[in-house]
């Protein structure tokens, strides 16, 4: 896959939808006069784009808005319909999703592949880049190897080379349970330390032994921030105290 920095993206015309109406985008209107992070891969719905490439760059567009990229755009060789319910399903209202449905902006990038064994017809190879008024600065390809490797083209990547000092939002969960009193604590506890948080019930999203076997007790709330097992409400102040002390 040929690396194109220096030069302009390819000029085409993306049929989108909006609004139930059809409505035509430029190159130009995603991205002159703009600093734009676009990030390219085999197609919506799929395993590694839907569960790891989309929602982290989801997550971490606001830290790239930050530090000065106005857009984060993810091209797909799929038709509008099909982008626009991908980024309902995925919730990804941060990043605007663009359809390349007839793969004109990947042929013009030199990253459409044949994906004819699986089934998928013409297809984009997985890469990023950063694009400023126009002009390619910076791609990220995944090597030419097979299958569809996803090593370079990530989220914390791009980050790491537009602003390599910047904090990334912390992951936290909290398990919980319906009127519980301490959950509603540690919640707020988050909330005040504007600190955002994924949120799983009891019965709703995941069953008692399931909590046992993550944390080794079924009492709740319990909380986990970084992978790291943090407990309940009392802990959980505990270590935020801590965190803005050090």
């Amino acid at each position: 896959m040929k690396n194109h920095e220096g030069q302009n993206v390819p000029q085409v015309t993306f049929r989108t939808r909006q609004n139930h109406e059809w409505l035509d985008v430029t190159t130009d209107d995603i991205f002159k006069g703009k600093t734009v992070v676009v990030f390219s891969l085999p197609g919506a719905f799929t395993p590694t784009c839907s569960s790891t490439h989309v929602p982290r760059y989801n997550q971490l567009t606001p830290v790239f808005k930050q530090n000065g990229v106005d857009e984060v755009v993810c091209v797909s060789v799929n038709d509008a319909f099909v982008m626009n319910e991908w980024k309902a399903e995925q919730e990804a209202d941060n990043i605007t999703f663009i359809p390349d449905g007839n793969g004109e902006f990947s042929e013009g990038m030199g990253m459409l592949v044949s994906k004819a064994d699986l089934g998928f017809g013409k297809r984009s190879w997985r890469y990023s880049m950063l694009v400023k008024d126009g002009v390619i600065e910076k791609m990220f390809i995944e090597p030419d190897v097979p299958g569809d490797p996803f090593e370079v083209s990530d989220a914390d990547t791009m980050l790491a080379y537009v602003a390599p000092n910047a904090a990334t939002p912390l992951d936290v969960t909290v398990f919980s349970r319906e009127g519980c009193p301490y959950c509603i604590r540690a919640k707020g506890l988050l909330n005040d330390a504007n600190i955002p948080f994924e949120e799983l019930v009891l019965n709703r999203d995941y069953k008692e032994s399931t909590l046992r076997a993550v944390s080794g007790t079924s009492t709740v709330p319990q909380v986990f921030i970084n992978g790291d097992y943090i407990g309940g409400s009392e802990d959980l102040e505990k270590h935020l105290a801590a965190s803005k002390a050090a």
